[in-house]
């Protein structure tokens, strides 16, 4: 597998990022920095603690699954937030904030993207899978993890649940490969995010973080299949992405559903 054309700079990203976050760390390789930070979670790491890894052995997705990430390949990083005054029922936002932060860094680089509620970043125009969002609740922290390929993907690579073939920026025509300049853009915009939403209480609306979202969500107008728990699927038509952050779909029957959890297939016309 290709590498990233520039390596990380940790030093670099310490200089500029803490302040808006309390620490940097960077490990080469941990089975998941997800995991790391839940467990300085419980020992009271404090809110904006980062940590980013060269490769992770054991990444994790939605549904306990794998994610593949390679040394030099891609950015792993991992944020501990501590959103005091957020209501638990608001904290699922945080999610589709770094989705809508890892829209802005493909435009940053001149690739062409788009968000599968919930958690999923589209890029180019086939819509191929170029990163995902993983967020854990621990006490009253959550951490939110982010895989995101950088480099070209190998030809062989294999397509994800739901169909959603893999790719990277590199391969949709990614500006720059600089794994730094890249890890910064990102969380800086999850930073300001994040803090504009926890001043307005969780609510989306106030800084237009819902109709930021809405606007760069391709479930939206898509004919969708929800596989939810307990082997029940709902198929529909994306119809409205909630202030709560639920997903609500009109079912083949006129009702509508408010989905907080579920996997979500495009369907394809035909």
């Amino acid at each position: 597998m290709a590498r990233v054309s520039t390596p990380l700079d940790v030093d670099a990203l310490r200089s500029r990022l803490v302040g808006p976050y309390a620490s940097v760390d960077f490990t080469p390789s941990t089975p998941s920095t997800n995991a790391d930070l839940v467990r300085a979670a419980a020992d009271g790491a404090p809110d904006r603690t980062v940590l980013i890894a060269g490769e992770q052995t054991a990444g994790q997705g939605r549904r306990g699954r794998s994610w593949v990430s390679p040394p030099g390949s891609g950015l792993y990083v991992s944020v501990l937030f501590r959103p005091a005054g957020v209501e638990p029922a608001r904290l699922p936002w945080l999610t589709l904030i770094a989705g809508l932060s890892l829209v802005r860094v493909a435009a940053w680089l001149g690739v062409d993207a788009a968000l599968k509620w919930p958690n999923d970043l589209l890029l180019g125009p086939e819509r191929r899978k170029g990163a995902g969002v993983l967020a854990e609740a621990s006490g009253g922290a959550v951490v939110v993890g982010v895989g995101l390929n950088v480099a070209p993907l190998p030809a062989d690579v294999v397509p994800g649940p739901g169909g959603l073939v893999p790719t990277s920026l590199a391969d949709e025509g990614a500006a720059e490969q600089d794994l730094t300049a890249i890890a910064e853009r990102l969380l800086l915009h999850l930073a300001e995010a994040e803090l504009g939403w926890r001043e307005s209480g969780g609510d989306p609306r106030p800084t237009g973080l819902l109709d930021q979202y809405r606007e760069h969500c391709s479930t939206l107008g898509q004919r969708v299949r929800v596989e939810l728990s307990g082997g029940v699927e709902l198929v529909g038509t994306g119809q409205d992405v909630a202030v709560d952050g639920m997903l609500v779909v009109r079912a083949d029957d006129g009702a509508d559903h408010s989905v907080s959890a579920g996997d979500v297939v495009h369907l394809r016309a035909v």
